[in-house]
């Protein structure tokens, strides 16, 4: 199945859904960091949340990104996403093994932390990005982006993101879903959608089973007037390019980048989201300061 964004409206709009199914680009982020299990779960639970937010940007060059920092062994969890949930992210230390929780599950919230902040930034090409921060409340990722939701951009939210990895550590199934409460939403669609999420399957239990974006809304809110508006595709991509990296090196300045020819006779730049290497030899260094 091709990964891929459901959105929809439910209950005459009072209610907006969205659902991803982002398996082939979780494995890939696997493949490209040789992330641990608990560190594929983590990286993306985050990669699926922002495939899904990015989809609520208004213009087609804004971008958001996610960062994560819990007191947990894994340290940073950053993720960026274009306006077309074109998505790449890295988390700080991939390698991290921990004993399974209580219910046999990997422990995310202890890999993450519970102590700690939640960051999303979107940059809508404005002098100054909007910032969101809020401290996390459990570390399982999901939870505290709804915090964020609610108390960032006040609208109540549920968030379900899950990935499925097999005992070869490679992904068997990711994806998640948002559904938000629109304002003007009556006690009864309130009500509805607390009872239909408290007794709604695993997101990684009903991905396992072959439902796609828009089976796993039905299931959700078909009783409701579902109504899907678009389907639309999510994949991981990385932006980085020799260019790019030049432009880095500029930034350091002349003193650091002579610094580098002098003593290195060269430099090594790698890329945080996709571990592409650049390679620049003294004379390109000494060439960027002329």
């Amino acid at each position: 199945m091709e990964d891929h964004i459901v959105r929809a409206t439910v209950a005459d709009g009072y209610i907006r859904a969205f659902a991803a199914v982002t398996t082939n680009l979780v494995q890939e982020a696997h493949m490209i960091h040789e992330t641990s299990g608990v560190a594929t779960v983590a990286l993306g639970r985050t990669l699926t949340a922002a495939a899904v937010m990015a989809r609520m940007l208004k213009n087609e060059k804004d971008v958001m990104t996610i960062q994560i920092r819990g007191d947990g062994p894994l340290g940073l969890i950053v993720v960026v996403s274009d306006a077309f949930s074109n998505v790449r992210g890295y988390v700080n230390n991939p390698k991290v093994y921990l004993p399974l929780n209580p219910a046999g599950k990997f422990d995310v919230a202890v890999a993450v932390g519970r102590n700690g902040y939640l960051n999303v930034i979107k940059d809508m090409g404005l002098k100054e990005p909007y910032i969101g921060y809020v401290k996390l409340v459990s570390g399982e990722i999901g939870e505290d982006l709804a915090y964020y939701f609610a108390s960032s951009e006040q609208v109540p939210t549920v968030v379900s993101v899950g990935v499925l990895v097999g005992p070869d550590e490679n992904v068997l199934a990711a994806g998640g879903y948002i559904i938000q409460l629109m304002p003007g939403a009556d006690e009864e669609i309130i009500e509805y959608l607390e009872e239909k999420v408290l007794l709604a399957d695993s997101i990684t239990y009903m991905l396992s089973t072959g439902m796609d974006g828009a089976a796993v809304l039905e299931s959700l809110l078909g009783e409701k007037g579902l109504q899907v508006t678009d389907t639309l595709p999510c994949r991981y991509q990385c932006t980085c390019s020799r260019d790019r990296m030049e432009r880095n090196l500029v930034s350091l300045g002349a003193e650091e980048i002579v610094k580098m020819a002098d003593e290195q006779h060269g430099a090594e730049l790698q890329c945080h989201f996709c571990n592409n290497k650049y390679y620049f030899t003294e004379e390109e260094l000494r060439a960027l300061v002329e």
